[in-house]
């Protein structure tokens, strides 16, 4: 059985959505207070971690922040209603997705699900391996999950990773939000989810400009996004 991390202060919570995730399946521990909880997920053997923002001691941002020293594991980030500063702070330090208070409980199992399928599509299997991405000086490996920058490997989440991926195959051409949205977060695009928006502004910040200066991901306004081609290549495109 998969085993989930609750680290949320309403104990109560915690009850309750431990027995409807125990009921689809997974084995459930919760913890109460930030210290803790960021000391078993660094012990624990879990696939994921649930991190309620507000907690007592260090809150869900410090626990994220120095999980994301040493693990890359899958993180959904748990905020209050209409605060969307907190959904942009937490995924600019490392939550995979995340989802406001309150929920309904099949909702989270849906999310917990879309990560996990993200997470298990990144591992070594025994299925043929797409072929490296090489886009310009980004290099894209699917069989090491590794990412190279002018032959420097660069750290990326995985959504982060999935993301780029995406772009990458599609490079010089628009790929929609709606499209990136049921790639990368495996769910339907809505026009109020800025996910898609705050992960692509985190790729431009760890990829930086061009040897030309520009982006290397470029805005459609009101469409998605497009991965730029070298200019040899669109050169020869003309």
């Amino acid at each position: 059985m998969d085993r989930i991390l609750i680290i949320d202060d309403d104990v109560e919570l915690c009850c309750l959505v431990g027995e409807y995730l125990a009921s689809e399946g997974f084995e459930i521990e919760a913890v109460h207070d930030g210290e803790r909880g960021l000391e078993r997920a660094t012990q624990g053997d879990f696939v994921l971690v649930v991190l309620d923002v507000m907690l007592p001691g260090i809150n869900g941002f410090e626990v994220l922040r120095r999980l994301r020293v040493t693990s890359r594991m899958p993180v959904l980030l748990l905020t209050a209603r209409g605060e969307d500063v907190d959904r942009i702070v937490g995924l600019e330090i490392g939550a995979d997705d995340y989802l406001p208070k309150p929920f309904n409980p099949r909702e989270l199992v849906a999310r917990i699900r879309a990560i996990l399928r993200r997470t298990k599509e990144g591992k070594p299997s025994a299925a043929p391996v797409p072929a490296i991405v090489r886009v310009g000086n980004i290099e894209l490996d699917p069989a090491t999950r590794v990412v190279r920058h002018h032959g420097r490997p660069v750290e990326f989440t995985s959504v982060e990773f999935n993301l780029l991926e995406a772009l990458l195959r599609d490079a010089g051409r628009v790929v929609t939000r709606e499209r990136l949205a049921t790639l990368v977060l495996s769910r339907k695009f809505s026009p109020f989810d800025r996910s898609i928006d705050m992960h692509v502004s985190k790729l431009r910040r760890k990829l930086g400009d061009t040897d030309g200066g520009t982006e290397y991901i470029k805005t459609v306004r009101g469409v998605g996004y497009i991965f730029a081609l070298p200019r040899e290549v669109e050169a020869g495109r003309k």
